[in-house]
């Protein structure tokens, strides 16, 4: 158990596995909803489990979106630079889930027709928009690991700031899903509105302490005067 007093053995030999396991959680509820088996503290699949299924996937990646852009904030007031090793696992998780989202919407919601899935996702607004995200994460999902990281260099950074509307598409979706009750959508857009306006804020100030270290250029006529003489303290003129 020595690793355990080292931090990063700790982050990936005990964290990490309990935050995969912790990801399972709604791919294991809805698997058990579906085959009609128990879970102790997790109610039933109703009436419906198909939309039951689709909502329990949706949310999912949503909230793992949402806990993936919540990463670099905890970083930086925490101090602790390996809550980064979570990041990818999540992220990667919350494309499986929307992923998972899509197939039962195409597959048991749609009756498992393409004609269908065209014409809803060119019908509805919501729909559209649910899937060009998911098409925005797919790339991301395809470049997350360390030999595309080092391929890509900078652009794979660029390529991974698609996060910031993916996550506003994704909420976006889910609101105009809503036809009565807002208030679960609404907190959706507030957790939203402040990781990428806490991105915004740590931006500003980055720039302003950049521009502040720039020094001012000297005047025109301190650049061209000579220089002073020597052992009088006075400036010579032309």
């Amino acid at each position: 158990m020595s690793w355990l007093m080292n931090p990063e053995h700790r982050y990936r030999r005990l964290y990490k596995p309990l935050a995969f396991a912790a990801c399972l959680v709604p791919l294991a509820w809805a698997v058990a909803g579906v085959l009609g088996l128990p879970v102790p503290g997790m109610p039933g699949l109703g009436p419906d489990p198909v939309r039951r299924v689709l909502g329990i996937f949706g949310h999912s990646a949503l909230n793992l979106l949402l806990v993936t852009l919540a990463i670099t904030p905890l970083r930086h007031l925490t101090g602790q630079a390996r809550l980064l090793l979570l990041r990818r696992m999540l992220g990667l998780f919350a494309f499986t889930y929307a992923l998972l989202h899509f197939v039962v919407y195409a597959g048991p919601f749609e009756g498992f027709s393409a004609a269908a899935v065209i014409k809803d996702i060119a019908k509805r607004p919501y729909t559209t928009i649910g899937f060009l995200a998911l098409l925005l994460l797919v790339p991301l999902a395809a470049t997350s690991t360390n030999a595309m990281m080092r391929r890509l260099k900078r652009r794979w950074q660029a390529l991974h700031r698609l996060v910031y509307p993916i996550a506003i598409l994704g909420v976006w979706h889910y609101w105009w899903q809503v036809k009565k009750d807002i208030r679960e959508p609404l907190l959706y857009v507030a957790l939203l509105a402040l990781l990428l306006g806490w991105r915004l804020w740590r931006a500003g100030r980055a720039a302003r302490t950049r521009g502040a270290r720039v020094p001012a250029p000297m005047p025109a006529t301190s650049r061209c005067a000579p220089p002073t003489a020597r052992g009088t303290g006075a400036t010579a003129t032309p």
